[in-house]
């Protein structure tokens, strides 16, 4: 039996941020269902490179970037994936698999087309999750892209999204965003929720996370473990879901729960324009009032044409 090796680029890896665990769950799921006998090694992307990482992607079949919003106009200025113009002396043919922009911005500039040239595969298809950042890469010049939504999503099948409920439940369960927070509007939603749900549920996916819905809501709220599978623990409770985090939503959607993401930056707002995700701006009271007392039908709609033709390259 020959194990195939890929180099996966983790988002996880070095990251205080729960959300980059969700994505690379659904990453690896997929990448051991895609190449059967496989042995993966976790390289960092948020964290500067070793030369043992080197080795590592030099000696791999495959070397994957899995997923979340690394990708940005200015690499030289602002780079959530730590590489620069001497690593891609020494990394080559990547492939990119459900990878975001950083948020709405102008055309790359001249090294960051460098750089990804440099390291991006030539031949094979790189997956992106939402239509802007296709046109950004196509705007230098990469067109082997294919806009396959986020991995996260790809369970989200028809008859799945049927079993999600589509009348509210007594409880809810809360996410905010530490490095986008609004007290007007968070404090306003929690008031809104108290109306209208028994119990608030709240999930830390950051560290300060906590002490922020704590400057809100005080001790009321039944406060989650920071921890993917104390999520996955209280998702198996009768909830609803309404947060401004986009994966600790997509995670309660692959748990059928009925969910509604708030969005505060252009990720979750991208994504839904091409998927019918769940989406409302967070301070749209009357949608998110809407939803709430409204039987709502969960109906995804991905690309699963290019799903199919970006997992279909790696069977020869």
């Amino acid at each position: 039996m020959y194990y195939q090796t890929i180099s996966l680029l983790d988002p996880s890896v070095c990251s205080s941020n729960l959300g980059d665990q969700i994505i690379i769950d659904s990453v690896k799921k997929i990448l051991f269902d895609v190449f059967k006998e496989v042995s993966i090694i976790n390289i960092p992307t948020q964290d500067i490179i070793s030369k043992v990482s080197y080795k590592y992607m030099k000696e791999s079949d495959f070397k994957i970037v899995g997923g979340t919003n690394l990708l940005s106009s200015n690499m030289n200025s602002y780079n959530q994936w730590k590489i620069n113009l001497w690593d891609s002396l020494f990394i080559k043919d990547v492939i990119l698999m459900g990878v975001g922009w950083w948020q709405y911005q102008k055309k790359p500039n001249l090294y960051t087309k460098i750089l990804y040239h440099s390291v991006l595969h030539k031949g094979y298809l790189h997956s992106v999750r939402d239509n802007y950042t296709k046109r950004q890469l196509e705007s230098i010049g990469i067109n082997n892209v294919v806009n396959t939504a986020c991995p996260t999503m790809w369970s989200l099948t028809d008859e799945h999204c049927q079993d999600i409920p589509r009348r509210k439940s007594d409880s809810v369960l809360v996410t905010f965003t530490e490095y986008n927070q609004n007290q007007e509007y968070d404090s306003n939603l929690i008031e809104l929720l108290r109306e209208k749900y028994g119990n608030i549920y709240f999930w830390t996916q950051q560290p300060k996370d906590y002490k922020y819905m704590y400057s809100i809501y005080g001790n009321k709220a039944i406060y989650v473990q920071p921890s993917l599978q104390a999520l996955d623990q209280v998702l198996t409770l009768d909830l609803d879901y309404i947060g401004t985090r986009l994966h600790a939503g997509i995670r309660a959607l692959q748990n059928k729960k009925r969910t509604l993401i708030l969005a505060v930056d252009n990720r979750a707002a991208e994504i839904s324009q091409d998927t019918n995700l769940p989406v409302v701006p967070r301070n749209d009271w009357k949608s998110i009032t809407s939803w709430i007392e409204s039987a709502y039908e969960t109906r995804i709609r991905l690309p699963w044409s290019n799903i199919v033709q970006w997992k279909s390259q790696f069977q020869s």
